[in-house]
């Protein structure tokens, strides 16, 4: 997995636990795709203080993740659904496809 797309399923996975500071940053760089410099200037901070902020904001996210595994747990749930999904399709009564279709569907509400 890229390291872009890992830290942003990290901020969906953890980004109620960090500052909104925090949070803020680390969404306007991998979510909004912000260089260091336009999210200093935004925010009234230079550039290697974003750099630092990003830097350790990643290791707390890390952190998280390597006590927790939820995101790790979640990536393997949604794979299942996808798998689910897709025997779904091979399933010769329409009624029971359906009703199956209907959980896996609120099932991934969840997530």
């Amino acid at each position: 997995m890229a390291k872009e797309l890992r830290y942003v399923m990290l901020l969906d996975c953890y980004g109620d636990l960090l500052t909104e500071h925090q949070r803020k940053v680390m969404e306007l760089y991998y979510c909004e795709d912000l260089s260091l410099a336009e999210i200093g200037s935004l925010l009234g901070i230079t550039r290697q203080a974003v750099m630092s902020l990003v830097k350790r904001t990643g290791s707390i996210l890390e952190n998280y993740e390597e006590k927790l595994r939820f995101a790790e747990r979640l990536e393997k749930i949604r794979g299942c659904i996808s798998r689910i999904e897709a025997a779904t399709g091979r399933i010769g009564e329409e009624q029971l496809r359906q009703r199956i279709r209907k959980e896996v569907a609120a099932i991934s509400s969840l997530l």
